[in-house]
C-alpha cells in the first residue's frame, strides 16, 4: 500500500475517533476518555511490542515524561473541545500545530539575536493561520463559547511542542513503538489521577458503563492506535513533505463528519477560516523543512 493511501486512511480514522470522542462526551468527562483511550494503547502496543520480542526499556526516561506531559495535556484539552465545539472547529484548531511550530522558529530566531532569519514568509505563514483562527471561531463567539475555543487552540499549541520533543527522542535512538507506549502509559496514568481528582472534587462516583458508551470508548481507542501504526508507515516510505501536507485532509474529513452527522453550521466565514488556517499549515510546513536538517523533520501525529 502506497504512502499516499496510508495517510489519507490514518486521517480517516483520526478524523473518525473525533467522532467517537463527541458521541462518548455525552457519557464520559474529557479525562475519562483519555484514560480509557490511553489503556485500549498500553494493552495493544505494549502487548505487541512483547510478543515481537521487543524491548520496552528505555535510556531516556525524562524525555519521555516531557514529550508526555505535553502530548497528554494536548490530548486532554482536544478531547474537551470536542465535546464542546462543532466537531470542524476543534479539529481545526488542532491542526494549528503547524502554525504554532513556525511561532516557535520565529521566537527562537529572536531570543538568539538571528533577526535575519525570520523570513517574512513565515510571519505570512503565521498571520494568515491566526486570522483563519479568528474567522473559524466567530460562530464559537457568538455562542459564548470562548473558553472552548481557547482550548482547541491552546491543544494545537501543545501539541507542536510535543512533535518537537517526538523529534529530540528520535534523534535520541528510541524507535516509534516505545514512544507510542510511553506517550500511552502516560495518558493512562494522567487520565486516572484526573478522573480520581474530579470524582472526588464533586463527590460522585466514576461514571459507570452501557453497552454505547463501552463501545465509543472501545472504538476510540482502536481507531487511535489504528491510525498511529498506518501514519507511522506512512512517514517511513513516503516523502516527509507531502505526507505532512495530506494530513490537512483531517479537516475536510471532520468537516463532512460534522455537517452530515452533527449539523454543524455551514459558514463562508467558517469555511474561508479553514481554508487558510491549511494553507497556512502547509506553508508552515514547507518553510520549517527548508530550513530544517532531513532527520528531523519526521514528526507523527499521536492523538
Amino acid at each position: 500500500m502506497s504512502a499516499s493511501v496510508l495517510i489519507v486512511a490514518a486521517t480517516f480514522l483520526f478524523a473518525s475517533m473525533g467522532v467517537c470522542v463527541k458521541l462518548a462526551s455525552s457519557y464520559y468527562d474529557a479525562s475519562e476518555i483519555v484514560m480509557y483511550r490511553s489503556l485500549i494503547g498500553v494493552v495493544l502496543v505494549g502487548g505487541s511490542a512483547l510478543l515481537q520480542g521487543k524491548s520496552l526499556r528505555t535510556s531516556v526516561p525524562l524525555k519521555h515524561v516531557g514529550r508526555s506531559l505535553a502530548g497528554v495535556l494536548a490530548l486532554s484539552l482536544w478531547f474537551y473541545a470536542i465535546g464542546r465545539l462543532p466537531l470542524t472547529t476543534a479539529m481545526t484548531l488542532n491542526y494549528m500545530s503547524s502554525v504554532w511550530m513556525a511561532v516557535f522558529m520565529m521566537g527562537a530566531a529572536l531570543l538568539f539575536g538571528q533577526r535575519r532569519r525570520v523570513q517574512g514568509r513565515v510571519v505570512l505563514a503565521v498571520l494568515l493561520g491566526f486570522v483563519g483562527v479568528a474567522l473559524v471561531l466567530r460562530p464559537t463567539l457568538d455562542q459564548q463559547q470562548l473558553w472552548h475555543g481557547l482550548a482547541g487552540l491552546l491543544s494545537g499549541m501543545l501539541a507542536a511542542l510535543a512533535y518537537l520533543q517526538v523529534t529530540a527522542l528520535g534523534r535520541a535512538g528510541e524507535p516509534e513503538y516505545r514512544i507510542v507506549f510511553y506517550f500511552s502509559l502516560g495518558g493512562a496514568i494522567a487520565g486516572a489521577i484526573s478522573t480520581l481528582a474530579l470524582s472526588w472534587s464533586e463527590n460522585s462516583p466514576l461514571h459507570g458503563h452501557g453497552l454505547k458508551g463501552a463501545a465509543l470508548l472501545l472504538a476510540v481507542g482502536l481507531l487511535a492506535t489504528a491510525a498511529q501504526v498506518l501514519m507511522t508507515r506512512a512517514y517511513a516510505q513516503g516523502k516527509t513533505l507531502a505526507i505532512a501536507c495530506l494530513q490537512y485532509l483531517g479537516i475536510v474529513f471532520s468537516f463532512l463528519y460534522g455537517a452530515l452527522l452533527f449539523q454543524d453550521p455551514i459558514t463562508p466565514w467558517a469555511l474561508g477560516g479553514m481554508l487558510l488556517i491549511i494553507i497556512a499549515g502547509v506553508a508552515a510546513t514547507l518553510l520549517r523543512a527548508s530550513s530544517t536538517p532531513p532527520d528531523s523533520q519526521h514528526t507523527v501525529n499521536e492523538s
